[in-house]
């Protein structure tokens, strides 16, 4: 699915994989550069779009490292990620600071490989400018990209829901504070979640806070109450 909320900027949504994921192509219509979001399952698939749209692929997005995401090993399942993505077309792979211990583990990728970034930190793909938002809690390192008026959001928010705080790495508290923040951003800013697990793929923060309950818990004792 692709996005016309504005001319200059390129979103394309592709559901992938048999986990609902959504992997996302992002970047500047003007000058053809993109990004891709959480390059999974069907790499060679994702690399051939990119090329058939006369795209220039200049970076890779990682909102967190688990393997649905970027690739690796899953119940001795392999799954395609960024190592594919790298061996045809080599670019550099932006994750948080403090969840690139994690992608080396699991994706196979070196130290070299990685832009290691900070929240707050914005990169340039061609007009368009991508903010990093740290958001943990679903992992130490999780990650949103704010571009323009949109969200990607990875695993830490759904439509209907937010990422889970039962795995290793995870963090109860600090999910709560990651969707304390994106709660305030603007009604209108359109959310793309990592995974298909609502009714539609996308929807407007605003409809999000209507109807997400976690976006609605207004303290911490409430929220431990609700998490467990």
């Amino acid at each position: 699915m692709t996005y016309e909320q504005e001319p200059e900027l390129i979103v394309e949504q592709i559901p992938i994989g048999p986990m609902q994921n959504f992997t996302y192509i992002v970047g500047s219509r003007t000058t053809r550069e993109v990004a891709v979001v959480d390059p999974a399952w069907d790499v060679e698939g994702l690399v051939n779009h990119i090329n058939e749209q006369g795209y220039k692929l200049t970076a890779a997005l990682v909102t967190h490292y688990h393997p649905d995401h970027i690739g690796g090993d899953i119940a001795s399942n392999n799954i395609a990620g960024l190592a594919d993505l790298m061996s045809v077309n080599p670019v550099k792979a932006y994750t948080h600071q403090h969840e690139a211990d994690g992608v080396r583990k699991v994706s196979g990728l070196s130290d070299s490989d990685l832009v290691k970034v900070a929240s707050g930190d914005k990169l340039s793909i061609g007009e368009i400018e991508v903010e990093f938002l740290h958001t943990p809690g679903h992992t130490p390192g999780s990650q949103c990209f704010k571009i323009r008026n949109t969200l990607v959001s990875g695993d830490t928010l759904f439509i209907d829901g937010c990422g889970r705080v039962d795995l290793a790495g995870s963090d109860t508290e600090e999910m709560y504070h990651s969707l304390q923040k994106l709660k305030g951003l603007p009604d209108d800013t359109l959310l793309l979640p990592g995974h298909n697990y609502s009714s539609v793929p996308n929807a407007t923060m605003g409809e999000c806070k209507t109807q997400n309950v976690y976006l609605n818990i207004k303290d911490l004792e409430t929220w431990h109450s609700i998490m467990g």
